[in-house]
């Protein structure tokens, strides 16, 4: 079994590679779900994350108060950096099952999908990188429509993310979406086929 980190800047079109997975059998983790499932489920994640930020942290049902939350650590490197170790550890074990799992279940890949596959050491669990990336109009114009948002507010989403360029030169393969959905997705797939016999060799 492949596993298949994917990763690229908002509006490029992971979601329509990670469909062309499923549609060949894999298996597909977003690993940004699998983190706010384990916010709500994994009690000692939770007291972990209360002994270093404090109990109030977390309202009477357990959930996360995320706007309080967000104004510690979002502005003290520090706070952050104890954040992203306490959940990291967490997400990788879980990851770990998952795929795991997808090999019990003889699945032919199991994709990552993570925006920060790269920095967070996720991709270290990955036989290969996928970057997905299309031009800056194009990606604007998506998120626009997506999220029914505005052409400053999409600008700024994307102005805050790393370039293509960056994605491109720290991933295994680059696969580029700028033209129809349907050639995009003929050409995903013939790389994944490609990969999963190059790696299963």
């Amino acid at each position: 079994m492949t596993v298949i980190g994917i990763t690229g800047p908002t509006g490029a079109g992971k979601t329509t590679v990670l469909s062309v997975l499923e549609d060949m059998g894999g298996a597909v983790v977003d690993c940004d779900a699998v983190y706010h499932s384990l916010l709500r489920t994994s009690v000692s994640m939770q007291n972990e994350l209360k002994t270093r930020f404090g109990g109030e942290i977390f309202d009477e049902n357990g959930g996360l108060r995320r706007k309080a939350f967000g104004a510690i650590v979002f502005g003290d490197q520090a706070a952050l950096a104890d954040l992203n170790a306490i959940t990291h550890r967490y997400v990788m074990d879980e990851l770990k099952h998952m795929i795991a799992e997808a090999w019990a279940k003889d699945r032919p890949t199991i994709a990552l999908d993570a925006i920060a596959l790269l920095e967070s050491g996720t991709g270290g669990l990955c036989d290969v990188t996928v970057a997905v990336t299309a031009a800056e109009e194009v990606r604007v114009r998506r998120i626009m429509a997506r999220e029914n948002i505005s052409e400053d507010y999409a600008r700024a989403r994307v102005a805050a993310q790393k370039p293509d360029a960056w994605f491109e030169a720290h991933c295994t393969y680059t696969l580029r979406n700028d033209g129809s959905r349907a050639a995009f997705e003929a050409k995903a797939r013939a790389l994944f086929e490609h990969i999963i016999v190059k790696e299963d060799i």
